[in-house]
């Protein structure tokens, strides 16, 4: 019984001395300030993202993908002669088609292949080759990840730079002699607005014809890196 007494009484006397350290802790803080700062830069955009299909109707469903993946398999094998440009295949698809009443009438299959390459000149001759048999679906010009990794690293700095900044600013005009960082959070952005001239929209060619290389022009994108948080002023 001695033995359990010394016991409690040696945690209660823990738990005593604990008191104020944690009521120092959790207690309010005044003069805190909710501070942002953001450092932005634009970014050429060196990173192309295509996407081309076929489209094409019949009444048999194993014809019609035979069309299908003979128009894609060429396309396939004219892009591996355009070095430094990343093609695979897209979305492929079939589905029905319905007259009036509800009758079958055909089935309809549409397959893509996309296009991934920094070289937007030979993505552009590329691209030209295989609309004499496909649609151009879309282009995305955008900044590349190791380019927008390398921007945010750069503009860390700044953004906190910015951060203290303003942090001496508040300070001063409120009379402080100095101010506590409390908890400061970096978070980047990114936008990538449209290109003022992505391409030239071409006209469905006729089979076999040529067709002239889209005109690109990339743009730049916008990659924004916020610093915020909060500071205490000090009297």
């Amino acid at each position: 019984m001695i033995d359990q007494r010394w016991t409690r009484l040696a945690i209660a006397c823990v738990l005593t001395a604990a008191m104020p350290a944690f009521a120092a802790e959790s207690a309010p803080r005044y003069n805190t300030v909710e501070l942002q700062a953001d450092a932005q830069r634009e970014v050429q955009n060196d990173l192309l993202n295509a996407s081309l299909y076929v489209e094409l109707n019949d009444t048999s469903p194993a014809v019609l993908a035979g069309l299908v993946n003979k128009s894609v398999n060429e396309a396939l094998r004219v892009a591996k002669d355009y070095k430094g440009v990343k093609v695979r295949s897209g979305n492929n698809q079939t589905y029905p088609v319905y007259a009036k009443g509800n009758v079958l009438q055909g089935w309809r299959a549409r397959a893509e292949i996309r296009i991934e390459s920094r070289d937007f000149e030979t993505a552009s001759r590329l691209i030209g080759q295989l609309q004499a048999g496909m649609q151009l679906g879309g282009m995305i010009f955008s900044v590349s990840p190791e380019a927008r990794r390398t921007v945010e690293n750069e503009l860390i700095a700044e953004a906190i730079g910015a951060f203290k900044a303003r942090a001496e600013i508040v300070k001063t005009a409120l009379s402080g002699h100095g101010y506590k960082l409390q908890r400061l959070n970096v978070t980047s952005g990114y936008n990538a607005p449209q290109p003022r001239l992505a391409m030239a929209r071409l006209a469905a060619p006729a089979s076999g014809q040529d067709v002239v290389a889209p005109n690109m022009e990339a743009g730049v994108s916008m990659v924004t890196v916020t610093a915020g948080g909060a500071i205490e002023i000090l009297e």
